[in-house]
Formats: structure tokens, sequence, C-alpha cells
């Protein structure tokens, strides 16, 4: 065969090759997927749940009015400091300190009346002593001219006369026994008017005392709505006129806060929370949650469940509350504020990035080699209830393909999650992006390409 021929096959031979090579590279890159990823690693982990609300006083009363009346005297303005006593406000008094100034009086009346029945009662005990004494000296007489008179020793005249003396002397007694009974009626009358006039008089006192207000305890005048001359009144709580001013006790600051009914139950009574303030940029406090709310709130509302007349499908949250430990002076009630409470911590556990985590329908899972070289059917029967069984898991990459590992979870932190059961610390596990997790196949040829956020991030 001549020279050129063979060169002319050696040419053609060649770029069969090629192109064989060429196809084959083709159709291997066609159904390659980027994809990032993360490592499987061992770290500090802390389950924290975020809720926001405002700042409140552990301690504070709202002064409502007590009666109606103008105010004559106001002696605090807004944002004064007060102590326990200090008088705050005077209401007119004018009518009510009459009222107490005449039942006083009539107290005073009953008591000297009491004294003269005392009197007259120990008057008519004496009377019936003496009326006694001569009753019973006129009958002993009576009796002597009986016996006299039988011996026929007096006569008829002197008989009469003593027996006549007995008579008087035993309706004395009888009137005597009256009079005292009589004055120990008056007595008791006396007592019980006095017993009357001073019930009175703690009724009008109270009226009195009502028309001051005093602080009931050291704090901070946070809320004053009222100005000295206006009319107040009795009434609904936050009703115009009815709540003079809001006394708080500023010395235990709290951070009442709302938290999403799926995270309330890993709140417990304790817990340590950092808390931010709006009007304190850049500055964490420290606090621990004293109070979690037992009734649910409607969200769009703020009304409790309990309160509410119908029942909602609304959001609903559960009030909590935690106290600051170390609140600067200058804090306002009302100032917004957010809590993040650790409900759990965990020490060097194994961890992953949250957004690995993916679920999948056991039906849409493709069957996995065994091991031995041979391979389950895809199409083997399987129940309906479990075609829809949705199974946790996440990708992991394992000879350059994406395999579908099924794993359990423990707490999440804020940006990884732990993982209890189904990796080992190593494992590289797909991170993203998203829409690739979302539509991954398992055994799917994946080229991995950590550097495309960082691209993302920057031309951003």
């Amino acid at each position: 065969m001549k020279t050129w021929k063979k060169v002319l096959i050696g040419i053609g031979v060649a770029l069969g090759l090629g192109i064989i090579v060429g196809v084959t590279v083709y159709q291997s890159r066609k159904n390659l997927v980027t994809v990032q990823t993360g490592k499987a690693q061992k770290q500090d982990l802390a389950s924290m749940v975020s809720a926001s609300g405002e700042i409140k006083p552990k301690t504070y009363v709202n002064i409502g009015a007590n009666g109606f009346g103008k105010i004559i005297e106001l002696r605090v303005k807004e944002g004064d400091r007060v102590t326990k006593g200090q008088l705050l406000a005077q209401l007119e008094n004018v009518q009510s300190s009459a009222d107490v100034n005449a039942t006083r009086a009539s107290v005073q009346a009953a008591e000297t009346d009491a004294v003269a029945a005392d009197a007259a009662l120990r008057t008519s005990l004496a009377d019936l002593n003496r009326a006694r004494s001569d009753a019973e000296h006129a009958k002993l007489d009576w009796e002597r001219a009986q016996g006299l008179y039988k011996d026929a020793l007096i006569a008829k005249q002197d008989y009469d006369a003593k027996k006549a003396v007995w008579e008087s002397a035993d309706a004395g007694l009888a009137q005597a026994q009256a009079r005292v009974a009589q004055a120990r009626a008056q007595k008791d009358s006396s007592d019980k008017h006095i017993t009357q006039n001073r019930a009175n008089l703690t009724r009008v006192a109270d009226v009195l005392q009502k028309t001051t207000y005093v602080a009931p305890y050291d704090g901070i005048v946070t809320n004053l709505p009222v100005r000295q001359g206006e009319t107040v009144v009795m009434g609904i709580q936050n009703a115009p006129g009815s709540t003079l001013m809001t006394i708080a006790d500023m010395s235990v600051i709290t951070s009442e806060v709302k938290v999403d009914e799926t995270d309330i139950v890993n709140v417990k009574l304790g817990q340590a929370a950092d808390v931010t303030i709006d009007a304190i940029p850049r500055k964490v406090f420290h606090g621990i949650v004293t109070e979690i709310g037992n009734n649910a709130i409607v969200r769009s509302t703020g009304v409790s469940t309990s309160q509410a007349s119908s029942t909602s499908q609304e959001a609903k949250d559960f009030k909590v509350v935690v106290t600051l430990q170390d609140p600067p002076p200058d804090l306002r009630p009302g100032l917004s504020t957010t809590a993040k409470i650790t409900t759990a911590t965990r020490s060097k556990v194994l961890s992953i990035p949250i957004q690995a985590l993916t679920v999948r329908n056991r039906a849409d899972l493709e069957p996995k080699d065994d091991g031995k070289g041979s391979v389950q059917a895809a199409n083997a029967p399987v129940e309906a209830s479990k075609q829809k069984e949705e199974i946790q898991g996440v990708f992991v990459i394992r000879q350059k393909k994406a395999e579908f590992v099924p794993v359990d979870t423990g707490i999440s932190g804020t940006t990884d999650i732990e993982v209890t059961k189904g990796l080992q610390e190593g494992d590289e596990v797909i991170t993203g992006s998203y829409k690739v997790l979302r539509t991954l196949k398992p055994g799917t040829s994946v080229k991995i390409d950590n550097s495309a956020p960082k691209k993302e991030e920057e031309s951003s």
C-alpha cells in the first residue's frame, strides 16, 4: 500500500476517534449540574427565638379617679420622680369636708348622750336599791303588825297603816325596776347611735380621703393626661377624665415581647435573652425570661383569645416577659425592643448549613445500588400512602454525583442545624442554589463551584 494511502487512513481514524471522544464528553457534560457545597462539621450551636415588643416597668399603676370633682391642685408633672406617700393631686372637697365635720359632731353628741344615759342608769340603780330597802323594811313592819294584830295588841288602824306602807313600798320597788329597765334601754340606744354615727363618719371620711391622691410607692410619673382645673369622673379604665396619671417603678425594667405560637413551646422560664432597644443602637442588654403568658393573643387585634367572642384562624402570639439585668437609667416605657431568647444550646455537635436541608417524596427517590452490583427495580410496587410520604434529607457528593441521604435533625442555630443521624463529619453536602436543590434528582452528576455565590455578591 502506498504511503499516502496509509496517511489518509491514519487521519481518518484519528478524526473518528476525536469525534467519538467529543460526543462522549458532550453527552457527559450535557446533564452536569453546577452546585455549591458545604461541609458537615462539629461546632457549638445555640437555638434562638426572636420576638419584638416594648419596654415596660415590672410594676406600674394607673391612678384612676375615685369620685367626681375638679382638680384644684396638681403637684407633679410628667417625668417627675415621686416617693411613697407624696401628695400628687387634690380634688375639691368642700362638701365632703363639711360632711366629715357634721358627722364628727354627731358622734360627739351621741357620746354625750351616752354619758347622760349612763348617769341616768346609775341613778335608776341607786333608786332601785333604796326602793328595795324600803320595801323590805315595810314588809317586816307589816309582818310584825300581823302577829300583833292577831294577839289583839294593836288596833286595826295601825295594822291597816302598816299594810298600806308595805304595799306602797312594793309598788315603789316595781317602779324603780321599770326605771332601771328604761335607763338600760336608753343606754343601749345611745351606744347604737354612737356606732351608727361612727360608721357614717368612716363613710364620709373615706369620701373625703378619695379627693386626695398620694404615691403608692417610689417611682416616676410616666403619664399625666389631666391638667389642673379639669373635672375628673369615675369611669372605665383609660376613658377621658377617669385616669389621673400613671406611676411606674423603674427599678425593675422588662421587655414585654410577643412570641409566635410556633415558637412558644420552646420558651421556658429562666432562659437567657439578649435584648436590643431601637433607641439605643449597637448595644445589647442581657435578661432572663420571668413570665410566659398562658392565653394566646390574636395578632391583628391584640385581644386575648379568652376575651374574644368568636374563634379565629388568624395568627396568634403569646406574651413573654424578659427582665433586664442591667437596664440603663434613662429607659422610658414604650420604647421598641427586640429580644432573642436562647432556647437550647449544644456543644461540639455535627451540623450543616440550614439551606442544605430538603424534602423529597418517597416515590420520587430513585433506587440506589445495594452495594453488590444489583439495582432495585425502578417500578417496584409502592403503597399509595408511602408514595406521598415526605422524607427530610440532604444531597451528599459521592463520586461526583448527588446522593440523597435521609437525616434526623436537632436544634437550629442562626445559619446551621444539628444533625443527629445520617451524616459523618467531613461529608460534603449540597447547599445551593435553591433552584438546584428544589429540582435535583438523586444520582445526578454535579460540578462543584463554590465561587459562584461570592461572584454574585461582588456583582451585587
